[in-house]
């Protein structure tokens, strides 16, 4: 089935070094930039001498390719425990090998899956540097790897003028992409579906970066993560909550997005449902346009087309684990063969891993071949312009 085909993986993460900001700081802004101390006997990042997120493994392979227990690998194992290719470039294309993957989409960890936790302290022209320094590294990671490896660039989401110029920055690096926060209004900036972000979706589309929105990449986020599971769960069960739950908050996202307004003004923009499933969408898709025929008529008819078309014309969403009931055909047809991408989640828990391609095997077996090459790569060689 594999032969000859396009294996792109639209999600995986780093488990960031301890010195991923220090090491390329400026000497006068080295004990300001985001670092790990100890803080009351915990790991922290520590930006600009405040915490602002704790400091994990951040994955649950270990060093021997084994996979441990969720709760285990991050809350009691340390970055010394953790695959070297989780955080390493060049160990991290033995992994590609080794799993035959042919490129790679790269999110961040602990300091938020949207990049969120490094708009938290600050001066502006610190947090500034902190996302500058970050972007930098990755494209060069980009750059050094020959396009195989793809970490997404962050942007300074407290500032859409900000955005506007750091995204414009990036492109010239040679970023196929940008991750973003999904809720800027948590760092200080209007939420995106105000016109204020009209200038950024507007460069977004006219560099073609796919804005990328990862689950719980905000601080709204996860904070419903920590709110989701009953307290009297145990812990691995309150993180298989959490994490389920997580979908549901990508729905509100994409609910968000499509009611804005920007498909309309911006028609070619595109964007990324990331490590948020594809089982869910066509359910909300059809809620939504019954509740806006329901509840919001009048805003309906401005809309250039119902709510659910704009999916298969501006949205994708990331597959790895679903259809274990074989019903994987149906829901392609119902979501759009050209609007998913396959992800390994490596190196976090529910990843794909060992053997991602032969875990779904049987699964992507059930669909034609022209959807398989499809969804396995040549989507994402389209949409990164690999």
């Amino acid at each position: 089935m594999l032969n000859d085909m396009l294996i792109v993986d639209a999600d995986s993460h780093w488990c960031e070094a301890p010195d991923l900001f220090t090491k390329r700081a400026p000497a006068a802004f080295r004990d300001r930039v985001p670092r790990v101390e100890e803080v009351d006997g915990q790991s922290m990042w520590v930006f600009d001498g405040r915490p602002v997120g704790r400091f994990s493994a951040g994955g649950v392979i270990g060093r021997d390719g084994s996979k441990e227990s969720a709760h285990r690998a991050l809350f009691e194992w340390s970055h010394d425990d953790v695959h070297v290719g989780a955080w390493d470039p060049d160990v991290r294309l033995g992994v590609l090998d080794e799993c035959g993957i042919d490129a790679q989409i790269i999110f961040p960890s602990t300091i938020g899956l949207g990049g969120q936790d490094l708009g938290m302290a600050g001066d502006p022209a610190l947090r500034r540097l902190a996302i500058e320094i970050y972007n930098d590294a990755m494209t060069e990671i980009q750059a050094d790897s020959g396009n195989r490896l793809l970490p997404l660039p962050l942007m300074p989401a407290w500032d859409v003028d900000a955005c506007v110029r750091e995204a414009k920055r990036v492109a010239g690096l040679g970023a196929r992409g940008v991750n973003m926060t999904s809720d800027p209004q948590d760092l200080g900036a209007p939420d995106l579906a105000n016109r204020a972000w009209d200038p950024f979706w507007e460069v977004c589309s006219d560099l073609e970066l796919p804005v990328h929105f990862h689950i719980g990449a905000s601080v709204t986020g996860m904070t419903f993560y920590g709110q989701y599971p009953w307290e009297s769960h145990p812990d691995n069960t309150k993180l298989a909550i959490g994490g389920t739950l997580l979908f549901i908050g990508n729905a509100r996202v994409v609910t968000n997005l499509i009611l804005s307004g920007m498909f309309d003004r911006y028609p070619t923009l595109k964007m990324v449902s990331v490590e948020s499933g594809v089982g869910w969408i066509p359910f909300i898709l059809e809620a939504l346009d019954y509740e806006m025929s329901e509840n919001a008529p009048q805003e309906l008819s401005q809309m250039a087309k119902l709510p659910s078309e704009y999916f298969k014309t501006n949205l994708y969403a990331t597959f790895w684990f679903e259809n274990n009931r074989n019903k994987l055909p149906d829901l392609i047809e119902a979501v759009g063969e050209d609007n998913i991408l396959f992800e390994t989640d490596f190196p976090h828990p529910t990843c794909l891993y060992p053997g991602p391609l032969q875990s779904v095997e049987a699964k992507m077996g059930t669909l034609t071949p022209e959807a398989r090459r499809k969804i396995f790569g040549e989507n994402a060689r389209k949409l990164y312009r690999l």
